[in-house]
């Protein structure tokens, strides 16, 4: 790179902009954050542009970027675009159709903040409650672990001389700053100013690449493409050879975020039913946006670097980047390069954010709660502050651990979340026949779908690689399982008695 020096310059002073940005946004919210409700909630006045930046923030970070789209991009080609299309499609549109208005009513008249919560509301069941609380906390973990190593991949490849651990202390010291300071309204709003930044990051990272020497515009695409080693595969538009691994990656990534607590809890945030038909064409073009750009660049992976990088599909990204913008001494593809980098930052502190609320609250407003009595809310404000502290530290010290495969961290962490939650959610604010029993045993089917064959094969395969190759698959039968057990069980076990359903489907006059 010719103008190394120049880029890590501008960097610089577009991430201390940005972090300053955010700060100031977590030191205004901190007086809409005095209650436990406005922490986790922002007192559920969350406006449609808002509510709908935060959904897609949450669900893109940079393992989209750096793991998902380097890695699918590189093997599959154009074919790659289905998955940000199915996320824009299933993921946004048709979740936001089916389970927004319904989860935000149901949890209001509920009265409850967090998924656990809901479940024992819903369930009038408080171990539910308890069990969910530890999947949450537990499970979360390598899941936001996997999003910072994805930046920190990034931000390493611009500079080489210092050590990721660093890049990953210093988002994971900036992540906890704003959120502790604001919580969830703090969260939505670096959210919509992050959203705005991973908008014109991305167009700008389309237009940069596509315009390289090595791609030579839209129209050079194709051809190029096609007279590659693996042409066929990559210039076919439903994955070619890889049809059925690209289906199963577009249905975890899509549906997956239905079960997802960090997700669904978007939902509940939301001031009323108007604001929820605006958020849902909001977050699908964002979506779309987002998805759609970052798989595009991962296809054109193949025509700007001659081979693999020495640090795998995980590195593609970066390389990619750093190819197509750091040669020549131009100011204008260097401040695209620093928009970028501030685009991956925005992108990771955002689904960070969501995780370690949903994380941290599920400690101290779920478990703590239901084990000890008396629990005021003055200490649930301030352990779930503590909590979220703890929460960044112990991301990054599993981010920190020697663990390569980005992909697979994340989607056994989504497997195994969604599927213990994703069938007793949906059916819960659906149906009145679903039981106790159903949701139990949705839950735990979900559960051992995926630790079972994660045994399994860890132990045949002699390593925990073994299984995370096979994550994807596992978390797609575990969501499916979840959604088919609870209405079977529920059918043949002990069913609510209607006064108790009446005051779970009841609504509100304002949410009418």
């Amino acid at each position: 790179m010719e103008n190394l020096q120049l880029i890590q310059t501008v960097t610089i002073v577009a991430l201390v902009i940005f972090a300053l940005a955010m700060v100031a946004i977590g030191i205004i919210s901190t007086r809409k954050a005095k209650t436990v409700d406005g922490f986790l909630l922002g007192n559920r006045k969350i406006g449609a542009w808002v509510s709908a930046f935060a959904y897609g923030t949450a669900y893109f970070s940079a393992v989209v970027f750096v793991g998902y789209a380097g890695q699918h991009g590189w093997n599959i080609g154009l074919g790659s675009l289905w998955i940000g299309i199915g996320n824009a499609i299933l993921g946004c549109l048709v979740a936001w159709l089916l389970l927004a208005k319904r989860s935000r009513t149901m949890t209001h008249t509920l009265n409850v903040k967090t998924m656990p919560g809901f479940f024992e509301s819903r369930y009038d069941c408080k171990a539910l409650k308890i069990f969910s609380a530890i999947i949450i906390f537990v499970f979360l973990v390598p899941y936001s672990a996997a999003v910072y190593k994805g930046l920190g991949t990034m931000f390493q490849t611009v500079f080489p001389s210092v050590p990721i651990n660093v890049w990953l202390l210093i988002i994971a010291v900036l992540t906890a700053a704003y959120l502790v300071l604001g919580g969830y309204v703090a969260t939505a709003y670096t959210d919509f100013v992050q959203g705005i930044i991973m908008i014109v990051g991305v167009i700008a990272m389309v237009i940069a690449v596509v315009n390289s020497p090595n791609v030579g515009g839209f129209s050079n695409i194709i051809s190029g493409l096609s007279q590659l080693k693996d042409g066929e595969q990559l210039t076919s538009w439903f994955g070619g050879a890889s049809w059925r691994f690209l289906c199963v990656n577009i249905l975890l990534t899509s549906f997956g975020t239905w079960g997802l607590p960090q997700m669904v809890s978007k939902y509940y945030a939301i001031k009323d039913v108007k604001s929820i038909k605006r958020a849902t064409i909001i977050s699908t073009v964002f979506s779309l946006i987002i998805g759609c750009g970052a798989y595009f660049i991962g296809s054109l992976s193949r025509l700007i670097l001659p081979a693999l990088p020495a640090g795998g599909v995980d590195s593609v990204i970066p390389n990619v980047l750093v190819t197509a913008l750091g040669g020549g001494a131009s100011i204008v593809p260097v401040i695209i390069f620093a928009v970028i980098l501030v685009l991956l930052l925005s992108a990771s502190m955002s689904t960070l954010s969501s995780i370690v609320l949903s994380s941290s609250s599920s400690i101290s407003v779920d478990l703590i709660p239901a084990i000890k009595k008396g629990y005021s809310e003055k200490n649930q404000m301030l352990l779930t502050r503590i909590l979220c502290l703890v929460f960044v530290g112990l991301s990054y010290l599993f981010a920190t651990a020697n663990i390569s495969i980005i992909v697979n961290i994340m989607s056994f962490s989504w497997g195994i979340v969604s599927g213990c939650f994703i069938g007793p959610y949906i059916w819960g604010i659906y149906s009145k026949k679903i039981t106790k029993a159903g949701a139990w045993a949705g839950m735990i089917c979900g559960f051992l779908t995926v630790a079972i064959p994660t045994i399994v094969l860890a132990i045949s395969g002699g390593s925990i690689n073994a299984a995370a190759a096979k994550a994807p698959e596992m978390g797609v039968c575990a969501m499916a399982v979840s959604i088919v057990v609870v209405p079977i069980v529920s059918a043949f076990t002990k069913k609510f008695d209607d006064k108790f359903l009446e005051g779970v489907f009841a609504i509100k006059e304002e949410d009418k």
